[in-house]
């Protein structure tokens, strides 16, 4: 499948998985939410999430990422760097690539590695 369709599916995924831990974990009200879910799923938070997760990838799951990261968008970030941008698109393709092959226990695993320890 397209890096860049593997992005657009992960974004929402991420949103999502997102949303569902913020709410899950805080008494905030809606607005507070949203502001924290905006920076988390921004591509600087991806970019820093990223960070930490690469260590942890599979051979398989490298690739998937890179092919994001590498794949031509037809449209530039008005809000984050160039390099932030395009490691967002490797982190999103990644997380699409998981969702739509099912592994969603691998999701979690790189995710939401915190509630693995709980």
């Amino acid at each position: 499948m397209n890096p860049v369709v593997l992005a657009f599916v992960g974004d929402a995924a991420y949103t999502l998985l997102v949303r569902t831990e913020l709410a899950e974990s805080s008494a905030a009200k809606a607005n507070e939410l949203n502001k924290r879910a905006a920076e988390i799923v921004s591509a600087h938070g991806q970019s820093g999430a990223l960070e930490r997760m690469l260590p942890l990838l599979t051979e398989e799951e490298e690739a998937v990422y890179r092919r994001g990261r590498n794949a031509k968008k037809a449209t530039k970030s008005k809000n984050a760097t160039v390099s932030d941008y395009v490691r967002s698109t490797g982190f999103e393709a990644l997380l699409g690539y998981l969702y739509l092959t099912g592994q969603t226990e691998r999701i979690r695993e790189l995710f939401l590695p915190d509630k693995e320890e709980k």
